[in-house]
Parts: structure tokens; C-alpha cells; sequence
């Protein structure tokens, strides 16, 4: 009994378990025991409205609140919908976060995003470089939701105690990706361009500016592994003591978006050509995490970018074979 994780058998709420990230970790909890999990779906719950969170934690009590609800998107979205994107996440994190201190949960752990540090920070990108200088323009509302997410958790910590903590993963991609050329993250993106022009016999594929900036990707089940090593093994204190108010959570590998697109019209045997449009933003020139600190603490990733790829691209097949005929 003595090796039985600490919270095996507490009431653990994921907000957002439907979305990639919250499923994900779902998933991961099931796969290893936990059961005593909050999975309502609550129809036409709004995690916005507050009255709402307050009925759900007096209804639910949980005892673990992991968040990974949260308004995304790509660059397109982010640049579109700037209003959406930073009040909205402004209120679903402050809504949990408060409802979990008013209602004494144990721990909870706060999901951000690697748009959170400076547009121009030197790379790799260390915990400490947060709110050292300007943000990118075209993800800053975001960014800044996010970030007052994480001084949350850090101050309800330094004022109550709360055993609350941040961690930040790098892009995500995998299962139940949002593959919507509208709003959709880079990867998943040109996975459906790529094996759309295939199947449409185009040509050519555009990419988005010149190809140049570098990224860094982290598969959506190697995220979850993460989450739940923390989960058992991390407290706030770990976090705060060591003078940062965050961990990084990542591969600490990036390629540049045009090699990224090589890599997916190989796998989706796209064998035309790559056009890319400079009209079109770039974003920050690169974001690749420094991982030192999780690594450190006995956790690395396990999954490769090109066989997370095709893992991601299977699913995609399945979800929208009929849709893509």
C-alpha cells in the first residue's frame, strides 16, 4: 500500500476534459486507476459564468482540480479574436482557481502556454525570462490571460498557502486536435492542407510566411504523462521556492515551420510543392523551452515528432475520412 500514489482515490476534476489536452489527461488517469473522477458533462455548462464554476465545486467538491480548459488557437484566431481570447480565459482561470481556494481543494494545477514568455527572450527560454520584455503582438491577449493565470496560482499560494502551481507545455498536438483551418495550431493545420491537396490533386501548398521561424512540439499523450508525474512527485513550494513562479514542460527539440512541412507532406505522401507566402505573419522567430528544470526532477519526454505525426494523422483519418472523400 505504501506505493500507491497520494491522490489515487481523491475526487480529481479536469476542466476541459473533452478538449485535446483535458481528454488526454483523462485518459492517462483512467489508464492508471484513478476513478473517483468528475466527468459530468454538465450541458451547457459555462466554465465564463461564475455563478456556474461556484454551483459545480459546491455540487462536486472536488479535491484535485487540474485545468486545462482554455479559449486556443492558432495565430490566425489569436489575431482575430483578441477580445474573445483574453477575456475569456481571464475568466475561466479565475473562476477555478478562486472556487478551488474558496473550496479547499488540495492541489490544482494550472495549464499555460509557451506564448507566454517575451516575443524576442533569448532561447532556450527559462522559467525566469517571464515578463522580461515585450510580448508578440499577434498572441499577446492570450499571453497575458495566461500569465495572470500563473500569478494567480503563485499568489494564492504566497497569501493562502494553496498548494497551487503553474507548469508551461510547449505547442501541443495529438488525438482530438482541432484541425480547423480557421482556428487550428500550425501542425494540425497543414496536416489538413497537405491531405487535402493530395486528395484534391493541387499542385501546391501554401504555407503561411517564410517558413523560418522555429518551433518546438510536444505530443498530447507525453503532455499527460507529465501532468500526472507532477501530480504525484511536485507541490507549489518545490515550485516557488526555487524563485520561479512556473515549470516548463517540453522536448527541448525545435525545426523550422518549413522543415515541419517537409516532414508532414512525407508522411501524408503529399509530393508536390511548398509555396510560401510572405505576406503572411510569421509570429515569433522561435520558442523552444528550456526543460532542464522537469528533466532535473525525473521527467523527459518519450515520443518522437515524426511518429507522434503520423499517430496524429491516423486519427485524423479516421475522424474525417467521410468528411474528406
Amino acid at each position: 500500500m505504501s506505493n500507491q500514489p497520494k491522490y489515487l482515490n481523491k475526487k480529481i476534476y479536469v476542466a476541459g476534459h473533452t478538449g485535446m489536452v483535458g481528454s488526454a489527461i483523462t485518459n492517462e488517469l483512467k489508464s492508471r486507476g484513478y476513478k473517483n473522477l468528475i466527468l459530468k458533462n454538465y450541458p451547457g455548462l459555462d466554465l465564463i459564468r461564475q455563478k456556474e464554476v461556484e454551483e459545480l465545486f459546491k455540487s462536486e467538491k472536488p479535491e484535485v482540480v487540474i485545468v486545462a480548459a482554455a479559449r486556443v488557437g492558432g495565430i490566425l484566431a489569436n489575431n482575430t479574436y483578441r477580445a474573445e481570447f483574453i477575456y475569456d480565459n481571464l475568466m475561466i482561470e479565475s473562476n477555478i482557481i478562486h472556487n478551488a481556494y474558496k473550496s479547499g481543494v488540495e492541489k490544482l494545477i494550472f495549464l499555460g502556454s509557451s506564448c507566454i514568455y517575451p516575443k524576442l527572450a533569448p532561447q532556450p527560454l527559462k522559467e525566469e525570462y517571464l515578463l522580461s520584455d515585450f510580448l508578440e503582438f499577434t498572441n499577446e491577449p492570450y499571453a497575458i490571460a495566461k500569465i495572470a493565470g500563473i500569478k494567480l496560482c503563485e499568489n494564492y499560494y504566497r497569501q493562502y498557502g494553496c498548494n497551487f502551481y503553474s507548469v508551461m507545455p510547449t505547442n501541443l498536438y495529438g488525438p482530438n486536435d482541432n484541425f480547423d483551418l480557421q482556428t487550428s495550431h500550425v501542425l494540425p493545420a497543414l496536416i489538413r492542407k497537405f491531405h487535402e491537396a493530395k486528395f484534391k490533386g493541387q499542385k501546391e501548398v501554401e504555407i503561411w510566411g517564410t517558413g523560418k521561424p522555429q518551433r518546438e512540439f510536444l505530443f498530447v499523450e507525453d503532455l499527460a504523462d507529465a501532468i500526472l508525474f507532477l501530480l504525484e512527485n511536485i507541490n507549489a513550494k518545490d515550485i516557488y521556492e526555487k524563485g520561479i513562479s512556473h515549470l516548463n514542460i517540453g522536448t527541448g527539440k525545435d525545426l523550422s515551420i518549413n522543415a515541419l512541412a517537409k516532414m508532414i507532406a512525407e508522411i501524408t505522401s503529399f509530393d508536390g510543392k511548398i509555396f510560401n507566402d510572405t505576406t503572411k505573419p510569421d509570429g515569433t522567430p522561435r520558442k523552444l523551452l528550456d526543460v532542464s528544470r522537469i528533466n532535473s526532477l525525473g521527467w523527459k519526454y518519450k515520443t518522437e515528432l515524426k511518429d507522434g505525426i503520423i499517430k496524429t494523422y491516423d486519427f485524423f483519418m479516421k475522424k474525417y475520412l467521410q468528411v474528406d472523400k
